[in-house]
């Protein structure tokens, strides 16, 4: 099923009645909107002045709902999830805690030459140089050891915005839109390993004693080109562009329904990160070789 994904950037109160997430003005307690838990996805929370009550809470988090809170900057800051999501959760968690380190280099090499593909279709898609992108994917050796992953990334950046571009958390414009795309993508692929039964604090690469999410950052990289590929069509639209208005973060919150490729498949993003997470479950019992990861259409 198809969840859909809500912003609230106004003053709320939000509350649990018939099953459904009620959205109340707080002054004059007028109903807003409502939705049906069930198929709410991601929850964005974007205003001081929200409140949401606990029962709400523990609904959302019984249906795998992922809420995020943004910050002062309007910036995702924090994102809530249910400590599990499997009936088979300690099972699961064992399979994972087992992963050979041989296994998780050659499932690193396969992430980071699935990335660069999908780069690589951005740039095509764009009708910018990508040539040199079919060399470095050729190069991923196991754990990625020659690091074609950062080597392909400076070509990318460099073609995709310019040649002086540096991508950085906290660099120039048009540096935030990228972040915050990345931030709604990271929760996304953190709900659906939750939901799969896995620990997203144990990564396949990512490795991070102050991170809580590094397979989280492992699954999400070939995902980050359909974020790019979003905003580079803002971008197009409003070149002047550089404030993380609510009519950017509606366009990056369709993320979850965009159409991809995915096990030969046409399938929703959403659908296609749930495909990857219960793929790699699927590798660490053996069943599997590979991850499901999605391609551009």
């Amino acid at each position: 099923m198809i969840t859909r994904s809500v912003y609230i950037g106004n003053p709320a109160y939000l509350k649990l009645k018939d099953e459904q997430m009620y959205i109340l003005d707080p002054s004059t307690k007028e109903l807003k909107g409502k939705v049906p838990v069930e198929d709410l996805g991601i929850l964005m929370l974007d205003h001081f002045q929200i409140t949401i009550s606990h029962q709400l809470i523990q609904k959302m988090m019984g249906n795998n709902v992922v809420v995020i809170s943004c910050d002062a900057h309007h910036l995702p800051h924090g994102i809530m999830l249910p400590l599990y999501g499997h009936s088979t959760h300690s099972d699961r968690v064992k399979n994972q805690l087992e992963a050979s380190e041989p296994l998780k280099k050659q499932l690193w090499k396969q992430t980071v030459e699935c990335k660069i593909e999908n780069q690589k279709d951005v740039l095509r898609k764009l009708g910018n140089y990508f040539e040199p992108m079919l060399e470095y994917q050729r190069n991923v050796r196991s754990g990625d050891i020659t690091n074609m992953e950062g080597i392909a990334a400076q070509h990318y950046w460099k073609y995709l915005i310019s040649l002086d571009f540096l991508r950085e958390r906290f660099g120039d414009s048009p540096n935030q839109f990228f972040n915050f795309g990345y931030a709604v993508l990271r929760s996304m692929v953190a709900r659906s390993i939750v939901e799969t039964g896995l620990l997203p604090v144990l990564g396949i690469f990512h490795k991070n004693k102050y991170n809580p999410y590094c397979l989280a950052d492992d699954l999400m990289e070939p995902f980050r080109p359909f974020i790019d590929l979003l905003v580079m069509q803002w971008l197009e639209q409003y070149p002047d562009s550089e404030k993380l208005t609510k009519e950017f973060k509606a366009h990056i919150l369709r993320i979850a329904t965009v159409d991809v490729r995915v096990e030969s498949k046409v399938r929703p993003l959403l659908v296609a990160v749930k495909v990857a997470a219960s793929s790699l479950y699927k590798c660490y019992t053996g069943e599997k070789r590979l991850i499901a990861y999605p391609e551009l259409l």
